[in-house]
C-alpha cells in the first residue's frame, strides 16, 4: 500500500489506526521522524515501509537516548530476526504500547517483556538484579552493594512470587502493576506528541525507585514503586 510521495495513503492511515493506540496525527508524525533517520533516496512511501533502521540509528533519537532501558525496547520490538533494526511498523508498535491511550495491560506485558533480558517468559534473579542495576546505574557511588542487591530481591520475590517458585511471572508481574497507579502514565514515550521537540525527562519509560533502595535499606512493598 501507499504511493509515490511522503505522506501515508488515507487507506493506510486508517488501518494502522484500527491496529494500534494512535490517532492519525500521532501516526503521520511517527512516519515523519522515521524518514527523519532514512537515507533522502528511501523517504518515499513504498521504500520507507521496505527499509528497516539500524537501533543505533533509533538510539540517537533523544527520546530514547537517556532511557536505562533503550537496548531492550528496541530488542523486543524488533522483528528482525537478528533484532538488530526496526521496520516502520515495528517503530509504530513501540510508540502505540507507551502511548499514552493504550491499555494497563499491554502496557504491563510489554513491560515484562523487557525487563525478561534471557527471553525465558520470567523475571528470575539474574534478571532482577540486572532490572535495578539499570535504574540505579553500574558507577561505585550508586549501584547498590551484594548484600543490599540480595535483599532487595529476596523482599521483591517475598512480595510478588506468589507460587514460591523463585521467580516472577507474567500474571504475577500484573498483579503487582495493578497496584501501582502511576504505571499507566509513567510508561510512556513523547516521540508522537503534540511537541515536536518534546524534553526527555518527559519521554523515558520512567520506572520509579523509591529512596530506600539506595540508602541502604530496601524494604519490603518496593517492587511497585521500582516499576
Amino acid at each position: 500500500m501507499g504511493g509515490s510521495g511522503s505522506r501515508l495513503s488515507k487507506e493506510l492511515l486508517a488501518e494502522y489506526q484500527d491496529l494500534t493506540f494512535l490517532t492519525k496525527q500521532e501516526i503521520l508524525l511517527a512516519h515523519r521522524r522515521f524518514c527523519e533517520l532514512l537515507p533522502p533516496e528511501h523517504r518515499t512511501v513504498e521504500e520507507s515501509l521496505h527499509t528497516r533502521v539500524s537501533f543505533e540509528q533509533i538510539l540517537s533519537l533523544p527520546e530514547l537516548k537517556a532511557n536505562p532501558f533503550k537496548e531492550r525496547i528496541c530488542m523486543v520490538f524488533s522483528t528482525s530476526p537478528t533484532r538488530d533494526s526496526l521496520s516502520f511498523e515495528d517503530f509504530l508498535d513501540l510508540l502505540s504500547v507507551f502511548s499514552d491511550t493504550a491499555t494497563p495491560d499491554i502496557k504491563s506485558h510489554y513491560a515484562f517483556r523487557i525487563f525478561d533480558f534471557d527471553d525465558d517468559g520470567t523475571l528470575d534473579r539474574e534478571d532482577l538484579s540486572r532490572l535495578v542495576n539499570c535504574l540505579t546505574g553500574e558507577g561505585e557511588d550508586t549501584r547498590l552493594s551484594a548484600s543490599e542487591m540480595k535483599q532487595l530481591i529476596d523482599n521483591i520475590l517475598e512480595e510478588s512470587d506468589i507460587d514460591r517458585d523463585g521467580t516472577i511471572n507474567l500474571s504475577e508481574f500484573q498483579h503487582v502493576i495493578s497496584r501501582s497507579p502511576d504505571f499507566a502514565s509513567s510508561s510512556r514515550t513523547g516521540l508522537v506528541g503534540a511537541c515536536d521537540h518534546p524534553h526527555v525527562g518527559d519521554t523515558q519509560v520512567h520506572f520509579h525507585m523509591c529512596g530506600n533502595l539506595q540508602n541502604g535499606s530496601p524494604k519490603r512493598g518496593q517492587f511497585s514503586h521500582i516499576i
